[in-house]
């Protein structure tokens, strides 16, 4: 009771003392800087209170397809991150945004900035790259959930003009990205030495879709990570991109329902160790149009496209192999496709085959104009690059493919390296992948 009393004395002779001081007397308030949270990689962040946040400038029309994710105008704000804006952690802002947001992240690297996205009609992208600059995520030991830079579950989200490299987990799995649910758009990024570029869950309702990008020398050097591994998710598709030097993984592995497979080039070149360059473990639907797909002489697997090796696990399975140059470089003398017997239908039109084997060695389908061909056909084939050159005798050969499901399997665009496409104008004459190289990318 006597130490109850004392409080009491203590606090009414304060309270008393407070009477007496005058507004003009009190300290300033201090400012409320946000809402202190735990980032994915454990660390404390500040989500600030009054973020740099502005309604998205309406700019697009109504054929504008590429003006947020979900297709439509974005209607969220734009939520900027930098060393000159007020938030500089990409980990608050994924904290921060809501469905419809914009991040813009400026050019710079940002080491450690793991996140996961869950939100909806979601755009992240890159600026500053027109200046010279470029968004590097360095993992430096850092993991999302001990999986990735950044995982991805949530509804319509497009990531562009974003590098994600050095990725590692204690379970050798990590990724740039690790794709989880919902509808992913990956457009001019850079996926480079993680140990999975990028890797998607097994969702049946998820798609992925990737423009314009680059997976390079990614892979634990197990032979199970790879540059791209796909699960089995409901569609995949890939354009006008560039796979290189995965570490003894494939280049590219799926395992979607749905594959389309278009444009891109597939090289493993000078030293490469992949192994397969193309996989489809459990078939599916696989459209194959217009790639450059190369085994390097130093590969860690002879085979260079293969489809059913793990078994089918879909109703419909099948491979349209079209217009693609296949070059093998292995002195052994590869293989350029495997095929497990099955339920399925083979289709391949206008593949050139710089290498001594046939295309259909023991395989049972539809193979038309699949010539084997000599470096001599090629520009400079042993720089890879594959242009056709006008003495070859290969001008006019093009077999008119047929249409597969709704699909014209008629080449529509090229591949301009590094990791673009522009359209084919005229009728297609020659058989192959078409292909622009830029002077200083011969290499």
């Amino acid at each position: 009771m006597f130490a109850l009393s004392l409080w009491f004395t203590a606090l009414s002779t304060n309270l008393a003392a407070a009477e007496k001081i005058t507004d003009d007397t009190l300290p300033d308030t201090a400012p409320y800087l946000g809402e202190i949270r735990r980032a994915p990689n454990g660390a404390l962040i500040v989500v600030p209170a009054t973020p740099t946040l502005q309604p998205t400038p309406d700019t697009s029309d109504s054929s504008d397809t590429s003006a947020s994710p979900a297709g439509g105008k974005t209607t969220g704000r734009i939520i900027s991150v930098g060393p000159d804006a007020r938030i500089h952690s990409i980990a608050t802002a994924a904290a921060l945004a809501r469905n419809g947001d914009t991040i813009e992240i400026a050019a710079g690297d940002y080491p450690q900035n793991v996140a996961v996205w869950t939100q909806d009609n979601l755009t992240i992208r890159g600026i500053g790259e027109k200046s010279g600059g470029r968004v590097r995520l360095l993992a430096n030991g850092a993991g999302a959930e001990q999986k990735a830079i950044w995982v991805v579950r949530g509804g319509k989200i497009l990531i562009e003009n974003i590098e994600f490299s050095g990725a590692r987990v204690p379970d050798k799995n990590g990724a740039g990205i690790r794709f989880e649910e919902g509808e992913l758009t990956i457009r001019h990024c850079r996926f480079l030495e993680n140990e999975n570029g990028l890797i998607s869950g097994n969702n049946p309702d998820a798609a992925l879709t990737i423009e314009n990008s680059e997976f390079g020398h990614n892979g634990a050097g197990d032979g199970y990570s790879h540059n791209l591994y796909v699960g089995a998710i409901k569609k995949l598709r890939v354009v006008g991109s560039y796979f290189h030097h995965a570490n003894a993984g494939h280049l590219l592995k799926s395992r979607a329902r749905e594959n389309h497979i278009l444009y891109n080039r597939l090289t493993d070149e000078t030293g490469g160790h992949a192994s397969y360059e193309l996989e489809f473990p459990n078939g599916g639907m696989a459209y194959v149009i217009g790639n450059i797909i190369e085994q390097s002489a130093t590969t860690e697997n002879t085979i260079l496209i293969s489809f059913g090796a793990e078994g089918y696990k879909t109703p419909k399975n099948a491979l349209y192999l079209i217009n693609n140059t296949l070059v093998d470089h292995w002195p052994g003398n590869g293989t350029f496709l495997v095929v497990k017997p099955g339920a399925i239908n083979i289709t391949a039109y206008n593949n050139l085959l710089l290498g001594k084997r046939p295309l259909n060695t023991g395989i049972d389908g539809l193979f038309v104009n699949n010539p084997n061909v000599n470096a001599r056909s090629f520009v400079l084939a042993d720089r890879h690059d594959y242009r056709v050159t006008r003495d070859s005798g290969l001008e006019r050969t093009y077999v008119p493919p047929p249409v597969a499901n709704g699909i014209t399997l008629a080449p529509q665009q090229e591949y301009v390296h590094p990791a673009a496409t522009r359209l084919l104008t005229g009728t297609p004459t020659l058989p192959g992948a078409r292909q622009t190289m830029q002077p200083d990318t011969i290499r």
